[in-house]
């Protein structure tokens, strides 16, 4: 017992850490429901047979699984990205104010921005986001700023690299807040990181902007150093630690890793009885506080955001897509294998043997040897067990449908004759779901990562910044020096490529559907073909190809005419011209 006393003396945890410590595992605890309902989703969706999956309880022969939730994942994932990037200008600029909205300032925030995310994987990291928004029902990401840049220990060069905010995932099983709170930007939140004590120490030094304690990093290396000496049976989880898959806490203090909780929000601290607002506190090893500051944010929020697919009353925690299809998934491996069982017996078929019959090989051309009373013969098929094919076919387009990703997201029309606006008409109404859902998640989640990466170059950005932009008026690259002044304005970002998608589909339907019938005709005297032209070049996005100009068409036929023109005259030029003949030489 007196090695247990020693090894909670050399411990000595903060108030506050483990304040922040049985918060974490409160807040954990209390969704151990739904990271088991998430597990088991995990295992269909990864499954290659029924023998990882909850169908391994069924005495079947046959372990097939259909990886119909895969197939919904990865057409779900594939359209929410088509629709969220459905081409590289899906980023506006929103000013707020007059001078703010100027041509060169939004030119020069927009230029900024596109190159930030181009430059820093934006997309990529969304991507892993929507995976999340479609696996777990939650979607995490956080904002960071990162300077990439190295410098030679030989020459002293300063090598360039990245230099700006950056999105990165965060994953929902590592991240823990109050599901009862009114929504998650106001909700107190603490992420999980696993790190090396070597990357730990490097960030605190490279990155001084963390604000993490040197002195207090340092004292977690001797506290490590002399933990070295205790044996396993030293160590008692009763002293209140249990870190999270590293078995026992011995374990976790000899793994070369460590544990880092980082809270954000309001929390009371215990030690100075004071009520601390709008805090960011990191803890190592859930006993040692290594930064508390308040939130240097301009914008006054998390530099996190949070995006759910289908949203409970009173809980944050919201449900995917595929939540409610797991049982479906259960009945369709359950029907597949069955049919497969039921044809395996017709196939090779239990044999009923009556009264005494010889030993036998049952195959082709063997003979058996039965009494007067003896009988073989094979078991008859239960012609059932072949008309699951229905059902099972059933429940395929059901899924489909239940997970908003209707089979004319797939490009498979529906049964019936239609024309083209019928057609544009039924896939319009069918994909709402699915419209809503990726509107959803732009709003909730991209806009507000935005808007945090802006506000962080705003803070952190130091000196000049060179970024590539292109040209509208002359279609050639240009490079612009940006400093902290030209991206600072009163507005916002927005992301408009899913709206953008949506409205689009809807103005073509309508313009299809006005001009191809007798309103179309009546009104068309009465309706500018430039203004038209106008309208279909910004709903196609055809502005970077500067198609559209003012009586292009005729201009274009003038020229060519000249062209056709000169070179009739010149032909008619050269036959009117004589043709010298030579003298032969005597």
């Amino acid at each position: 017992m007196n090695k247990v006393l020693e090894v909670q003396e050399l411990i000595e945890p903060h108030s506050l850490a483990t304040h922040i410590s049985n918060l974490y595992v409160d807040w954990n605890n209390q969704r151990s429901s739904w990271r088991s309902e998430k597990e088991e989703l995990r295992n269909y969706l990864f499954a290659t047979d029924t023998s990882t999956t909850s169908n391994s309880e069924l005495p079947w022969k046959n372990t097939t699984t259909l990886p119909k939730l895969t197939q919904i994942r990865d057409n779900l994932h594939a359209n929410y990205m088509a629709a969220l990037f459905p081409n590289d200008d899906w980023l506006r600029w929103e000013a707020y104010t007059e001078k703010d909205a100027s041509k060169d300032k939004s030119k020069t925030i927009q230029a900024y921005m596109s190159n930030k995310l181009r430059e820093g994987n934006f997309r990529s990291v969304i991507s892993q986001c929507v995976l999340d928004y479609i696996d777990y029902g939650n979607a995490f990401g956080e904002a960071v700023w990162v300077n990439e840049s190295k410098t030679d220990e030989e020459t002293g060069e300063v090598i360039p690299g990245y230099v700006g905010p950056k999105l990165v995932r965060s994953s929902p099983l590592d991240q823990v807040f109050d599901p009862t709170a009114i929504s998650y930007e106001k909700s107190p939140k603490i992420t999980r990181y696993i790190k090396t004590l070597g990357e730990l120490q490097v960030d605190a030094m490279d990155y001084p902007s963390l604000g993490y304690s040197i002195e207090d990093i340092e004292e977690v290396v001797q506290v490590r150093k002399r933990i070295g000496i205790y044996k396993p049976e030293d160590f008692d989880k009763d002293i209140g630690y249990s870190i999270d898959g590293f078995g026992s806490l011995h374990a976790y203090y000899n793994s070369g890793y460590i544990e880092i909780l980082e809270f954000e929000g309001d929390i009371h601290d215990f030690e100075t009885g004071q009520l601390l607002r709008d805090q960011i506190i990191t803890i190592v090893d859930r006993t040692t506080v290594i930064r508390k500051e308040q939130n240097p944010s301009w914008l006054a929020k998390s530099k996190r955001a949070h995006a759910g697919w289908r949203k409970r009353p009173d809980n944050l925690y919201a449900m995917g897509p595929l939540d409610n299809l797991v049982g479906l998934q259960y009945r369709l491996d359950h029907l597949e294998n069955l049919k497969a069982d039921a044809l395996d017996l017709t196939i090779h078929p239990p044999l009923k043997i009556v009264g005494d019959v010889d030993t036998f090989d049952w195959g082709p051309g063997e003979e058996i040897d039965v009494g007067d009373s003896g009988d073989v013969a094979p078991m008859p098929p239960n012609p059932a067990a072949f008309q699951v094919n229905n059902e099972i076919a059933y429940i395929i387009q059901i899924m489909e449908e239940m997970a908003g990703a209707p089979k004319e997201a797939m490009g498979i029309r529906s049964p019936g004759e239609k024309t083209a606006f019928e057609v544009q008409t039924l896939q319009n109404a069918a994909g709402r779901i699915f419209q809503a859902k990726v509107q959803q998640f732009e709003i909730e989640f991209i806009e507000p990562i935005l808007n945090i990466m802006l506000e962080m170059a705003r803070r952190n950005l130091d000196g000049k910044d060179l970024v590539r932009v292109m040209d509208d008026d002359l279609g050639v690259q240009e490079f612009l020096e940006i400093t902290k002044e030209d991206i600072t304005a009163t507005g916002k970002v927005r992301p408009i490529g899913a709206r953008h998608f949506a409205a689009r589909a809807q103005l073509v339907q309508n313009l299809q559907g006005v001009f191809n019938g007798a309103i179309g005709q009546t009104i068309m005297p009465h309706v500018s073909s430039k203004a038209l032209a106008k309208l279909v070049e910004d709903a196609m996005g055809w502005d970077r190809f500067d198609l559209v100009k003012d009586n292009i068409q005729i201009m274009e036929q003038l020229e060519s005419q000249r062209l056709i023109n000169a070179g009739q005259e010149q032909v008619e030029a050269e036959a009117m011209t004589p043709v010298e003949q030579e003298i032969p030489l005597e």
